[in-house]
């Protein structure tokens, strides 16, 4: 039997149990069999609330999802310290928070279930409590391993910063000719890997307004960018570039690459927000487990109103699956002993 998804509850004052009884009740049919690790209470409390007739069905562990899914989410029962007040979170729910995703981690990488998928956490919420981490991607690294990237996905569009939760200045500071390798070597095998990408071909982002323009308006493209497209190249990976930004994702340049590599935060989240932020997923590539997450935060102004959109959690759902089984295709099959 195929094993499920772990979802994580993410932030308990934020819009994740509203999304997650919205994508059963509403898409169960379009999904795979995922459980959500949180509290069986609380989300019953959210469906009263919202008149979202789920109901749930408590398992002891991932191997009763796939019989349970028919009938009822999955819930593997984590209480919350604290009740949870739709946007006002509480730093005394941080174990319950942390803790989902440490299990639902470890459940991957012992392989019970095929793929993480992570409701939105609240990071200042976390680090009220003591949480050590800038946010998920780094938790997950610690936890699993391997070398984390971000990417952002939606239809017609991917991007990984370079740098991402930083200031400008600092990320600017931060921004080096090994980073961009690195990362960039990271998206070649993962689109080659995960996303079915034969030949990927990568477009590199120009850090100033018209990438530099010959050294006329930055120095970092000749400096840092270029030398890195061009080691790049000499390792067999398609890349060009600097590209200026204000053009690299226009409608009629964005089928020449099949990611865009950025060089901070806002340089690739605002054109693929703009362009579809209803089904846009974040992405940690370079783990040794799949994991997604819905491309927004959680949404404290809309939490409790029943109006929050649950696109994108379908769409992470849906993509963890793909990316997953993907894997399991490529891995070498086992040899009889």
């Amino acid at each position: 039997m195929t094993p499920p998804i772990a979802l994580t509850m993410g932030e308990p004052a934020g819009v994740g149990g509203e999304l997650v009884l919205k994508v059963w009740s509403r898409h169960r049919s379009r999904v795979p069999p995922f459980l959500i690790i949180d509290d069986a209470d609380r989300l019953d409390g959210i469906g009263r609330r919202l008149g979202l007739d789920v109901p749930l069905i408590r398992i002891d562990g991932p191997d009763a999802t796939t019989a349970a899914f028919a009938s009822g989410l999955p819930v593997m029962h984590r209480p919350l310290p604290a009740a949870a007040a739709p946007g006002r979170p509480d730093p005394a729910n941080a174990p319950a928070v942390t803790g989902a995703i440490e299990t639902a981690v470890a459940l991957a990488m012992a392989g019970s279930v095929r793929a993480v998928v992570t409701n939105p956490i609240h990071k200042k919420a976390l680090m009220d409590a003591g949480f050590a981490y800038p946010g998920h991607t780094e938790f997950l690294a610690a936890l699993a391993g391997g070398t984390p990237v971000m990417m952002l996905a939606c239809p017609g569009l991917r991007v990984v910063p370079i740098t991402v939760h930083m200031g400008l200045r600092q990320a600017i500071a931060d921004l080096t000719t090994d980073e961009i390798i690195d990362k960039a070597s990271i998206c070649d095998t993962a689109l080659r890997r995960d996303f079915a990408v034969a030949r990927p071909r990568l477009a590199v982002a120009g850090l100033n307004p018209h990438a530099g323009e010959g050294g006329a308006l930055g120095s970092e493209e000749e400096r840092i960018i270029a030398p890195a497209v061009a080691a790049l190249n000499a390792r067999g990976i398609d890349a060009f570039g600097p590209e200026p930004p204000d053009t690299l994702f226009a409608s009629q340049t964005r089928n020449r690459y099949d990611a865009a590599i950025c060089m901070y935060h806002d340089q690739a989240l605002i054109p693929l927000k703009t362009l579809d932020m209803a089904r846009g997923v974040n992405i940690t590539l370079g783990l040794p487990i799949v994991r997604t997450s819905p491309d927004h935060g959680t949404a404290f102004d809309i939490a409790g109103t029943g109006s929050a959109d649950e696109s994108s959690l379908v769409a992470a759902l849906t993509l963890a699956d793909e990316m997953a089984r993907r894997r399991a295709a490529a891995a070498p099959a086992s040899i009889p002993s």
